[in-house]
């Protein structure tokens, strides 16, 4: 088994939970968040609501939904939210104070709350296109996605297995990494949504590489920190047991860490996941490499659930959205938190902000620089 680095990465995240991002972003102007209303039979607007029933958001964010505001007022009543809701009909004219809607549809919403139904996925098809619209367009600064039914979201105009698939055709990306995060863990996932029965199959020297070099490069743009520590996870119990249960972790993953080390990156491994995760052992890095899904996903939503945030590393944008579901067994219900989509937010905001920061600082100095308050995280 490899050994843990002794003490904690550069970085730990932020130590106080979710709410510590409103320090990182000072007196600046809010970030202007879009936010699309994901499926309206789950509990996406509910989440808005309650994530933004905290008026203090407001000194540092400016949320736009994409929906329909009459539909949202009558929700913030259903779920007892006071809160502030305008119609715009252009983001960019929305102002900061309050919870701005554009609305998509032009009539209320009946939502059947818990139930699948191509026309809601329609309505989420259209609610995220015009908050992507309005990023690339500058009207809003970030993207911050409710949760959709990937089953009824599909149609001739979305054939894609989710948001990051959608997003990282519309910026023209192959690599993108899925990075669940919060204060004191983050993972990345090798494989991403690919079936179990596959996994070994589709793992490779280089497709390790390639998404440990992409973790480790968001580390450093998108959470600031100087030196990231990264471990990688092997796939078979205890790490394969140097062979007697699987080869992968000779053959595949050790060379891979050998790899990324020459190259100048801190990353150890592999470890076994349930050693690792159950000893504490994660706390030690910046950052880790799952091989596949659960194995990152389970004790990642053990540790952070409710608190922790989906971002997608390695588009030219910021997306981020909260650590669920649709959750159709509670929709309607007010039963739902607005918890990880508040953190999604915050996140989104200081990630677009560390990505300023890391351009300033690796900047060429002899270059001419873009008008000042141009943003390039853009499609």
């Amino acid at each position: 088994m490899q050994k843990i680095p002794s003490g904690p990465g550069e970085t730990q995240g932020h130590p106080d939970g979710p709410r510590s991002y409103l320090r990182t972003m000072s007196k600046k102007k809010p970030t202007r968040v879009g936010l699309s209303w994901g499926d309206p039979h789950g509990i996406g607007s509910e989440c808005i609501l309650k994530a933004f029933a905290d008026e203090r958001l407001f000194e540092d964010l400016l949320p736009v939904v994409y929906g329909h505001a009459e539909t949202l007022r009558q929700q913030a009543a259903q779920f007892d939210v006071r809160i502030d809701i305008r119609d715009v009909e252009d983001a960019a004219d929305a102002k900061p104070g309050a919870l701005y809607c554009v609305d998509i549809a032009p009539a209320l919403l009946e939502p059947d709350w818990g139930q699948p139904h191509p026309s809601a996925g329609e309505f989420a098809r259209l609610s995220l296109e015009a908050a992507v619209k309005d990023l690339a367009s500058t009207k809003v600064d970030v993207l911050v996605t409710a949760p959709i039914n990937k089953d009824t979201i599909q149609s001739g105009q979305f054939k894609f297995p989710g948001h990051t698939e959608y997003l990282a055709d519309k910026a023209g990306v192959d690599d993108v990494l899925m990075i669940l995060a919060s204060d004191s863990l983050r993972v990345g996932v090798v494989t991403g949504h690919v079936a179990l029965k596959d996994v070994a199959s589709t793992l490779s020297k280089e497709r390790i590489v390639k998404y440990g070099t992409l973790l480790h490069e968001s580390l450093g743009r998108d959470f600031g920190v100087a030196t990231p520590r990264i471990a990688v996870l092997g796939l078979n119990p205890h790490a394969g047991d140097n062979g007697l249960i699987g080869e992968e972790e000779k053959t595949i993953i050790l060379p891979a860490v050998r790899a990324m080390q020459e190259a100048g990156m801190k990353v150890s491994g592999p470890f076994g996941a349930d050693g690792f995760f159950g000893s504490g052992d994660y706390r030690h890095f910046d950052g880790v490499l799952a091989m596949y899904h659960d194995q990152g996903l389970v004790p990642f939503k053990s540790l952070s659930f409710g608190q922790g945030v989906n971002f997608t590393a390695g588009l030219p944008i910021v997306r981020t959205s909260p650590d669920h579901g649709t959750a159709f067994d509670i929709a309607g219900k007010g039963e739902a938190e607005g918890h990880s989509l508040r953190a999604a937010c915050w996140m989104a905001a200081d990630i677009r902000n560390h990505r300023r920061e890391h351009r300033e600082m690796t900047a060429d100095p002899l270059k001419v620089s873009p008008p000042k308050g141009r943003d390039r995280d853009r499609f």
